[in-house]
């Protein structure tokens, strides 16, 4: 019962999070297969690395059997790094987590040591670290570990543990790896900031459909992803959310009241409607700018070898809902194809926004798709004054640290 108190609470804040688990050195590591199990669920998907001294105490077939997916043991692995293995996995990391970490793994990392694939991902990894240490009770409290620890805190590397207790070599003291489900509550914490308590954030998110007869529309590539991604991230920061969204296949973030919308005009309703007490408005969304004149009330046939539509502007959602909630914290996106800085910027000035989040459409210079109908993205993240760029990086963790950049800057709002 009490188990399940425990996942219930931690539930939403592990939704969706990428855990890459690092397992070191240490007889501890047993317990690193029930870690990924208990990981996985509370919603979060795993992958695991493991140092040659992690092997000798449990096989990666087995954490690939509780993972479901490949473990990663060898930095010159040529088929992973012929696509920069240890960088696609520094990427893909919401947190990584190495639990447990040896007294020789804690000092590599102070020494920024590169040689292994462990070290090249903590040198390359964006996303938080944290250690779960795990060694004979003498060793940890030996300077050198302590300073190395205290190192690593400076740094910004976060701590959980470890425990006081029996160890396997028969001696009582501290050293001991904190248990899986602790470890999972502490992760969970990470992701619950606080940055937002108390806010109320109304979020526009996915395509509109505007229709052409009952079963033809005009649309555009958007997924949704970002939105939902900003949904997600200011519940964590705990705000209250409400996510009017366009047609997307996606499922709503826990503790988000998601009301559904198909036209750019039900998007305005909707969003009006909502309006009332809300601190922050975040216009992800992918709005059409035109619409049909006239819809079709039967199928259109063709009967011509072309066909013209006579179409009209939609209503500025963002424009509007700026004019009629001066005080809100208005935050806009704009994608653009070309000249990001020169376009985002004037939409930060003629629609009055607060903050404009700018990504370029398209690819990144390795091939990858960024953006629309893409898992990754960057924004550069412009208001009054002010800029920060935001490199690429799953939406999920992107999202986070815009809700980071809002945080900072709400209190602005005159």
């Amino acid at each position: 019962m009490l188990y399940c108190q425990i996942l219930i609470g931690i539930l939403s804040n592990l939704t969706n999070k990428r855990i890459l688990l690092a397992v070191t050195g240490s007889i501890a590591a047993y317990k690193s297969a029930d870690l990924t199990r208990r990981l996985r669920e509370a919603g979060a998907e795993v992958r695991v690395v493991m140092t040659q001294g992690g092997t000798e105490f449990i096989t990666p077939m087995t954490l690939q059997a509780v993972s479901g997916h490949p473990v990663y043991t060898t930095l010159m692995d040529v088929e992973a790094e012929a696509g920069m293995g240890h960088i696609e996995l520094a990427r893909w990391a919401d947190l990584l987590l190495i639990a447990p970490a040896s007294a020789d793994s804690l000092a590599r990392m102070v020494q920024g040591r590169g040689d292994d694939l462990l070290g090249a991902i903590c040198l390359a990894c964006e996303a938080p670290i944290a250690v779960a240490p795990a060694m004979n009770q003498a060793m940890w409290a030996d300077a050198a570990t302590q300073a190395n620890i205290a190192t690593l805190q400076q740094r910004d590397v976060h701590l959980f543990g470890p425990a006081e207790g029996e160890q396997a070599c028969g001696e009582v003291g501290s050293g001991r790896m904190l248990e899986p489900l602790e470890l999972v509550t502490a992760c969970s914490g990470l992701f619950a900031t606080g940055s937002l308590a108390g806010k109320k954030v109304l979020i526009t998110a996915g395509p509109t459909r505007e229709a052409l007869d009952p079963m033809r529309f005009i649309s555009n590539r958007s997924s949704g992803r970002m939105g939902y991604a900003m949904a997600a991230a200011c519940v964590e920061a705990g705000a209250e959310v409400v996510l009017i969204s366009g047609p997307v296949c996606l499922s709503a973030p826990e503790r988000v009241t998601r009301v559904d919308v198909e036209s750019a005009a039900e998007m305005l309703v909707a969003t009006e409607s909502q309006l009332n007490g809300c601190d922050i408005f975040i216009a992800t969304a992918a709005v059409a700018d035109y619409r049909p004149i006239e819809v079709a009330e039967q199928k259109l046939k063709k009967q011509a070898s072309t066909l013209t539509l006579s179409l009209e502007p939609t209503t500025d959602i963002l424009a509007t809902i700026a004019e009629q909630a001066p005080a809100t914290f208005m935050v806009g996106f704009a994608a653009e194809t070309e000249n990001i800085a020169h376009y985002a910027r004037g939409k930060l000035e003629k629609k009055s926004l607060d903050m404009i989040a700018a990504n370029q459409i398209g690819r990144e210079q390795d091939g990858s798709p960024i953006g629309f109908e893409s898992e990754q993205n960057a924004l550069n993240v412009y208001w009054q004054g002010g800029e920060k760029a935001l490199p690429v990086m799953p939406k999920s963790r992107l999202a986070r640290e815009l809700v980071e950049l809002i945080a900072a800057r709400i209190n602005t709002k005159i």
